[in-house]
């Protein structure tokens, strides 16, 4: 469904148009039996959420028909769409101790539109659903839009709808949507022996940030603040995707739980292997790494490998293709099932598992 109720007046901003920069009181939600300095959505209710959440949102260059009505429109050049979904719950994904509304919302947008990506499509639509402890101060959800459009305004995105209901655990559930725009979608399944494995985007970062965060130490390293903006606002290369569809990509997906463990999916779904070269991938930001992994003791190799949530896109490409501008050759695709590195078979999968 979309937002219920009509948008208020002046509707949501047009792509491109800046997100509200006014200053705001830290609105992280209050926890229970502690007064929040504004009202609550427990206590504005759902047309007053709406209210405050709907003139934060981008339109998008697609949207015919945006939030008011049962669903909305969204305009399509190609017969066919690719659709995904992701969720994020305080707790597992994020806290708001970590960071802002603001980067929750980046975050939950950047990972969806980065799916789209890696099937060589245009991203054009979200749909954003809120699960929302009463308690959540208004703010809050006012600094998430601010977010989503951030992340969306400057890719033409919209968000063109969604649903809203109480929970115990701030929750926010994203569907996006994708033009092929007659391409061919890029399938993890396409990769043949003998291709390139390749990467665009960063590959590392996003870990160390988290381990800087959890070891609470995210400002004593050089260099450690452009780790945490990785982890909390991840900058994957969408326009990459469409650059690796059009260069005649044979597989590709995006990393979000760890190189060797998404290298293994496409491995598994294409029946072949892959050999990953750990100086080709350590060079891609090793000196980034460097500086935290001496101060918290870890191989930076173990969030190259291992990490996730950079969103950065593998693919596998001809060998005699030429490799769209930033992409960058890590590996080889083999006829041997598995992934190694270094010629080493991977034993464990190490990266993220959301059961673990």
């Amino acid at each position: 469904m979309s937002f219920g109720g009509p948008a208020p007046a002046g509707g949501g901003r047009r792509a491109g148009e800046p997100a509200t920069t006014e200053p705001t009181t830290d609105t992280s939600a209050a926890p229970a039996g502690v007064p929040s300095a504004e009202p609550t959505v427990g206590e504005v209710g759902e047309d007053g959420i709406l209210a405050v959440l709907l003139p934060t949102l981008p339109t998008g260059r697609r949207t015919i028909i945006g939030p008011g009505d049962d669903c909305a429109v969204v305009a399509s050049s190609d017969s066919r769409l690719v659709v995904s979904a992701d969720m994020l719950v305080e707790g597992h994904h994020f806290r708001g101790d970590w960071g802002t509304p603001a980067d929750v919302g980046w975050r939950a947008a950047m990972q969806n539109l980065a799916d789209v990506a890696a099937m060589g499509a245009e991203p054009i639509a979200l749909v954003v659903s809120l699960g929302l402890p009463p308690r959540t101060p208004v703010g809050w959800v006012r600094e998430l839009g601010l977010g989503f459009a951030e992340a969306c305004d400057p890719i033409g995105v919209g968000v063109v709808g969604g649903d809203l209901t109480a929970a115990e655990s701030l929750t926010i559930s994203v569907a996006v949507h994708g033009d092929l725009v007659g391409r061919d979608p890029v399938l993890r399944s396409g990769a043949r022996p003998g291709d390139v494995v390749a990467l665009a985007g960063r590959l590392g970062p996003a870990a160390a940030g988290l381990a800087l965060l959890m070891a609470g130490s995210p400002h004593v390293v050089p260099g450690a603040d452009d780790l945490v903006a990785a982890c909390l606002r991840p900058h994957p290369p969408i326009a990459s995707g469409q650059a690796a569809a059009d260069a005649g990509a044979h597989a590709m997906l995006d990393v979000s739980d760890g190189l060797v463990r998404d290298a293994g999916r496409i491995a598994r779904a294409s029946g072949v292997g892959m050999e990953i070269d750990s100086a080709a991938a350590l060079a891609m930001d090793g000196h980034r790494l460097a500086p935290a992994a001496r101060a918290l003791g870890i191989d930076p190799l173990e969030w190259v490998l291992h990490g996730g949530e950079d969103h950065g896109l593998l693919a596998t490409f001809a060998p005699d293709a030429d490799l769209p501008p930033g992409f960058v050759p890590i590996g080889t695709v083999v006829a041997e099932s598995g992934v190694r590195v270094d010629g080493e078979a991977e034993r464990g999968l190490g990266g993220w598992d959301h059961f673990a």
